[in-house]
């Protein structure tokens, strides 16, 4: 394994002069430094993001939870609220999410040996989706999971736990894969982001995936990010006032 030193996170826009054009340019230019083999340590600590809004978009709310690789226990978790500063562009939505990231995995307080991204890694237009960015420009190992395909296409799946087809794009160059994670479900797109290969990048998601359709570390981060818990427990706390 290859020592890696993370890149300053403040350097994740790094000569982007805010125009959609030049961040797609950069996106080219930082796919480049993407590594598609398998460059990481023992698995102790993972981790997963996602990203919410709040306030109809004005606030970007993103959360990070860290888990146990061995036994899946929430070790950690923090939420970042930063202003949106860019509106929603296909293909960039790692310009509008990754500053409210970077700063939930910065308060974490420890690195993980692997992260899951709720987007894409390398599955998209310019090969550089949200997970492949953060993989980056952090120099950690990476895997996007994303529940809808951006561009690609693949062969009929099966409907069992496990089945897995290969994403591939126009030229027939593969750049993931579709994952049926649990039975007769909707399968999950899955991508490398950096550090990790095509072939594992399905196989460690699968590792992590317990009853649910999403691996736990993603899981974990959706709930989060949606705050869901806290609007379920507002609306039972409702339903007992009436």
């Amino acid at each position: 394994m290859t020592a890696h030193t993370p890149q300053r996170r403040a350097d994740a826009f790094s000569g982007w002069d805010g125009s959609p054009a030049n961040a797609r340019a950069l996106q080219k230019q930082l796919a480049g430094q993407v590594v598609l083999q398998d460059d990481y340590g023992p698995l102790r600590v993972i981790a997963g993001v996602d990203v919410g809004f709040e306030e109809a978009g004005k606030i970007t709310r993103a959360a990070v939870v860290l888990l146990d690789a061995d036994t899946l226990e929430l070790m950690a978790q923090t939420v970042a609220r930063v202003p949106t500063s860019m509106p929603y562009i296909p293909g960039l939505l790692s310009f509008r999410e990754l500053p409210a990231v970077l700063q939930a995995l910065d308060a974490l307080g420890q690195t993980p040996d692997l992260i899951f991204s709720d987007g894409h890694g390398i599955a998209h237009p310019r090969g550089l989706g949200i997970a492949a960015h953060l993989g980056v420009i952090t120099g950690l190992p990476t895997i996007g999971v994303a529940k809808k395909i951006l561009t690609g296409q693949h062969e009929a799946l099966g409907e069992q736990r496990g089945d897995q087809v290969e994403l591939v794009d126009k030229a027939g160059q593969v750049i993931g894969t579709v994952l049926r994670s649990k039975d007769k479900v909707r399968p999950l797109i899955i991508s490398p982001g950096n550090r990790v290969s095509l072939e594992t990048a399905p196989q460690l998601v699968m590792r992590f995936v317990t009853r649910y359709r999403l691996p736990e570390p993603t899981r974990l981060a959706d709930r989060l990010a949606s705050r869901r818990d806290e609007k379920r427990a507002s609306g039972q706390r409702t339903m007992a006032l009436e």
